[in-house]
């Protein structure tokens, strides 16, 4: 049985429809998330890595199930609401597929940590019920740390491999903007949801060059945390 949505602004359909893209995409995002370092973890060096990133994996799963059972809770097909960004996540991963092991590691905290930030924006222009669920499937769960420290001693064993990394961090970051803006593009609903309504504040033009600022300055702040320059 969908879930009451009087008073939450989940009774507009254009509204609604642009909060099923949001959690689709975002859905999307957690499961892809999940494959990758499941896959990241059968190539890790040691014992330790594999079950550090297998934890990393699990918690994104634990994210996705949460947004596929929220979307249904709406009386939505949570698979058919995925689909549309299908080919937008494979685009991503087939133009950011890490050349090695290092590079897993800085895609899985410089990616996830920029498709976060973003979501995060969008979510304070959203109803509090879905900013909260959105809140609280991108809380770290800790194991970032492991990513930074591991990148660090990677670095101090290898500094060579620091500016490759470097290199790398700059691709993805772009990599990352110019999907995120051809989805928003592509899709009315979601263009919709960041423009507002007459009861809801919106994004515009000065907001979004805001907004990006931000997560060039925060792209930063995670470079740094690796040992890397933005």
């Amino acid at each position: 049985m969908a879930e009451e949505t009087v008073g939450t602004g989940l009774e507009e359909p254009a509204y609604l429809t642009g909060v099923v893209d949001l959690l689709g995409a975002l859905a999307h995002g957690e499961l892809s998330a999940f494959e990758r370092l499941a896959e990241d973890a059968v190539s890790a060096p040691t014992l330790r890595d594999k079950a550090e990133l297998a934890a990393m994996a699990a918690a994104e799963f634990g994210h996705f199930a949460r947004l596929r059972d929220h979307l249904g809770s709406l009386g939505v097909d949570p698979y058919a609401a995925m689909e549309p960004f299908h080919a937008t996540f494979d685009n991503f991963h087939a133009h950011t597929a890490p050349a090695d092991w290092p590079e897993s590691l800085v895609k899985a905290y410089v990616g996830d940590g920029l498709a976060a930030d973003f979501y995060r924006e969008v979510a304070a222009y959203l109803d509090p019920g879905t900013r909260e669920l959105i809140l609280a499937t991108l809380a770290d769960t800790g194991h970032s740390e492991f990513v930074v420290s591991r990148v660090r001693e990677i670095i101090a064993e290898q500094p060579a491999v620091g500016g490759r990394l470097a290199l790398w961090g700059r691709r993805l970051v772009g990599e990352a903007l110019s999907q995120a803006q051809v989805v928003v593009a592509e899709r009315d609903a979601l263009s919709s949801l960041l423009a507002g309504g007459v009861d809801r504040p919106g994004m515009d033009l000065a907001s979004i060059g805001r907004m990006f600022a931000r997560l060039t300055e925060n792209h930063a702040g995670r470079m740094a945390r690796l040992g890397l320059s933005p």
